[in-house]
């Protein structure tokens, strides 16, 4: 069940807006090089800690063997602001970090079509590559609190305490990507089963949210929600292990809660009308290299998406290891790409419409 009301389709002017302000409002800043370089791309990730390690992981190992591409960066990554480019024929992104299924279905129309073939798939998660995207890590969104929140012993245990309002008073925190599991985690907490989630029910969903919708702050983004945290004005959360692990490293106390937890694969994909697309399909494809794929793990915590891949997680890493089962007793949902490839232009409106309501 996907529809909320016929009303939700006057939501793609908002989502436009939203995303044409959130284009306005990245940060340009280049990774280095000669102004005279033969290519010059321009790379839209998150922004933050998450960014950072994506240019010492992989655009600092991939300059250094291509000496005439550089990278300016720029964030928040937006499918509005891919929208709004295109459709002025405008195209500033080179290459943009997205959910799989936001490229898959908007494959031709606001993505390229990309050519892989040289990459190797023997050893990449199933569904790693597609006709618009490529895969570059598995991103988990685990439930975690503050641990000076709750007393010791004290704090929520389970997805179903994240709503409980009477049990765990405070603020809450979620963000509104579709791939953090904002849609998944109310439909667990309300007693479906995790394996039984897809095809989503957005309105029960939704629903759901409504009984924590004052206490709750749902940011725009992964940097604002882990803002909110780093401020104290968040007590639990749906963080995205890659942003939990730097907060550990600079010594927020935080307890991570393994009940359920939503996993996603993170993907790159060009804008339809880049200039630069074969050199974008040259360094995604250095991206899934064994080397690159170990180094982005130790950095941020997130799972490799090559088997190939070793990386030695710190011990900051090693509390947000969602597949290892010594630290993760609980269940993890992959979510269903096909699902939201078909769905994700609707349920994003649908989405976008309840946040402004």
């Amino acid at each position: 069940m996907v529809s909320r009301s016929k009303a939700a389709r006057v939501g793609v002017s908002t989502i436009a807006l939203v995303g044409i302000l959130a284009g306005c409002a990245g940060a340009a800043e280049s990774s280095g090089g000669d102004a005279d370089a033969a290519v010059s791309i321009t790379y839209v990730g998150y922004g933050g800690d998450g960014q950072d390690a994506q240019i010492k992981a992989w655009q600092k190992s991939y300059t250094a063997e291509n000496p005439d591409v550089t990278f300016v960066n720029t964030s928040p990554p937006d499918v509005a602001q891919v929208k709004a480019q295109v459709d002025a024929n405008a195209v500033q992104w080179d290459v943009v970090a997205v959910a799989p299924y936001a490229a898959e279905q908007n494959c031709g129309t606001l993505f390229e079509h990309l050519a892989l073939d040289n990459i190797d798939q023997t050893n990449l998660v199933e569904g790693s590559v597609g006709d618009c995207y490529v895969a570059n890590w598995i991103n988990t969104t685990p439930l975690a609190y503050r641990t000076d929140a709750y007393p010791e012993g004290e704090g929520p245990e389970t997805i179903a305490d994240f709503f409980d309002t009477e049990k765990f008073p405070g603020p809450r925190g979620v963000v509104t990507n579709l791939q953090n599991g904002i849609l998944e985690y109310p439909l667990i907490a309300d007693g479906v089963k995790a394996d039984e989630l897809y095809p989503l029910d957005v309105d029960r969903a939704l629903d759901k949210w409504d009984t924590v919708r004052d206490v709750t702050t749902f940011a725009p983004n992964v940097g604002a929600l882990q803002q909110a945290v780093a401020a104290d004005q968040v007590d639990m959360f749906f963080l995205p292990d890659s942003r939990i692990v730097p907060m550990l490293t600079d010594g927020d106390e935080i307890t991570v809660v393994w009940d359920v937890a939503v996993a996603s694969l993170n993907a790159f994909a060009v804008p339809l009308g880049s200039t630069k697309k074969e050199a974008v399909e040259d360094f995604v494809s250095s991206v899934v290299e064994p080397g690159p794929v170990a180094k982005i793990s130790e950095l941020l915590g997130v799972a490799p998406i090559n088997s190939e891949a070793k990386p030695k997680l710190d011990e900051f890493a090693t509390q947000v290891a969602v597949f290892d089962p010594e630290v993760n007793p609980g269940d993890t949902v992959i979510q269903d790409v096909p699902w939201y490839a078909e769905n994700f232009n609707e349920t994003t409106i649908t989405l976008t419409d309840w946040l402004a309501g």
